[in-house]
């Protein structure tokens, strides 16, 4: 650059970014601006307005990942003009993606795992749709068969995550949610196979409630589904949402058998970005065998280049996700699953024995049977001066977001809160929340709320 061109821009160069004249008023956020701005300027208007948001490390009732490798900060910065449906320009990224689906096909016991279909998604609930669509399409055409009408489909579920709410809502499928009762708090097999009949397009037990963090019995739930079919002639299959367990039992509790070594399971989806480690935005949806996703799903397109058949939601979207996926797979391999998702579990019954202690708090899930998180409500009987919406509002003082919610149909009368405890959340990290509710409780001991709710009059209470 000549000096006389230097000079030209001299002032910009030495101008700090709070003295610049784009800086002294406020800058349009509801209509386009009319002019352009300098790139560091619009960088820290974005950047010093995402310093509202909170601590993602702190967001504990989050599922997904909040802390990654720096690789895998390097690995999305090479990826992040990388689409990876254009499999023709970018073979390699449709490479690992089909390495990714063999891997898991093989991790979750396919019994022909090189035979098997599977895809990338967005995150667990596109995944759950395909799975859910897969099954509606299988049902449709065995009622057809049999010559009746096929306008009823219905599914079967425990109290699941919204995204099936969205699927039977989205694809007109009649919704069968076994309520909560007592204290039973998720699926059984007698509750899940009174509901069944030839209108079932399938039964989806959770790896890892909600809720409560809970595994749903899916051996079980098969058993009672043989049983059923032995009497009645119905073969209902199921669809493992392995959202959270997914990533968690192979590796920790290999020996539970909940995936395709159970004949009835057809097919399966988890979120990569929760327990399997990866940056936000990656799911996967597998299927015991190739012939378990009807042919009608799947599109061929070419004008991309190549001929390239696709059978997700979404079509354009970036790789990284995906070969950050692959990047754990090789680098921890089962031996670094199981020692960080071991580790995840330890710190879990820890705060459970610790929040247990204080004397106030219900465990109503410990991360023993589950994954590792861990659930607690108010003892009844008990009125410390506020309620776990309170305790919620006054964490968040300190940064910590800690869930508080009432439970679905039937027992909205329970209120919970519940810690996810990741990748990243160490056993310091623990005892500073540990010792942040302790303070909060001293706290409330103080200074009562006004005119404390009740649990019942909590579950209508928000903030």
């Amino acid at each position: 650059m000549a000096l006389h061109e230097r000079n030209k821009i001299k002032p910009n160069i030495e101008d700090d970014v709070y003295a610049a004249a784009d800086l002294s008023v406020s800058i349009p956020k509801y209509k386009f601006p009319a002019k352009e701005e300098l790139p560091r300027n619009a960088y820290e208007i974005i950047h010093d307005e995402l310093m509202m948001d909170g601590n993602a490390r702190q967001n504990l009732a989050t599922f997904c990942q909040t802390w990654l490798d720096p690789e895998i900060h390097k690995i999305m910065d090479e990826c992040v003009d990388k689409n990876m449906i254009d499999k023709d320009e970018y073979p390699q990224t449709a490479e690992i993606e089909a390495r990714c689906v063999h891997m898991l096909a093989d991790l979750w016991n396919s019994p022909n795992a090189a035979n098997t279909m599977g895809c990338s998604t967005t995150g667990s609930s596109e995944a759950a749709m395909l799975g859910g669509l897969a099954m509606k399409w299988r049902w449709r055409s065995r009622i057809k068969a049999k010559g009746k009408a096929a306008d009823k489909p219905n599914l079967v579920m425990g109290p699941v995550q919204v995204c099936w709410h969205k699927f039977c809502r989205y694809w007109d499928v009649e919704i069968r949610e076994i309520p909560m009762g007592g204290e039973r708090l998720i699926m059984t097999p007698e509750e899940a196979v009174k509901r069944c009949d030839e209108n079932t397009i399938g039964v989806v037990p959770t790896l890892g409630v909600t809720y409560t963090g809970q595994y749903e019995p899916v051996k079980e739930v098969a058993d009672a589904l043989d049983a059923l079919q032995k009497k009645t002639g119905l073969d209902i299959p199921i669809h493992v949402d392995g959202a959270s367990g997914g990533f968690l039992a192979p590796f920790v509790d290999p020996k539970f058998v909940w995936d395709f070594r159970i004949p009835r399971v057809q097919s399966i989806n988890a979120s990569g970005h929760k327990f399997g480690l990866a940056p936000l935005g990656v799911g996967w949806v597998i299927w015991r065998d190739k012939s378990d996703l009807p042919e009608e799903l799947i599109f061929k397109v070419n004008y991309l280049g190549g001929d390239m058949p696709t059978f997700a939601l979404n079509f354009s979207r970036p790789g990284g996700q995906i070969v950050s996926q692959y990047y754990n797979f090789l680098r921890l391999g089962k031996e670094g699953y199981r020692k960080i998702h071991q580790a995840c579990y330890d710190t879990a019954l820890y705060l459970s024995q610790e929040i247990e202690k204080m004397g106030i708090f219900k465990i109503l899930y410990n991360g023993k049977g589950g994954i590792p998180a861990l659930c607690w409500s108010l003892k009844e009987g008990i009125n410390p001066g506020f309620t776990l919406y309170d305790l919620s509002d006054r964490l968040r003082s300190r940064g910590w977001q800690v869930a508080a919610y009432s439970m679905p149909p039937k027992r909205e009368d329970l209120i919970v809160q519940r810690v996810l405890v990741r990748h990243g959340f160490s056993r310091d990290m623990g005892d500073l929340l540990i010792g942040d509710i302790k303070r909060c409780i001293e706290y409330f001991k103080n200074n009562p709320v006004a005119k404390p709710l009740t649990q019942q009059e909590a579950g209508g209470y928000k903030h």
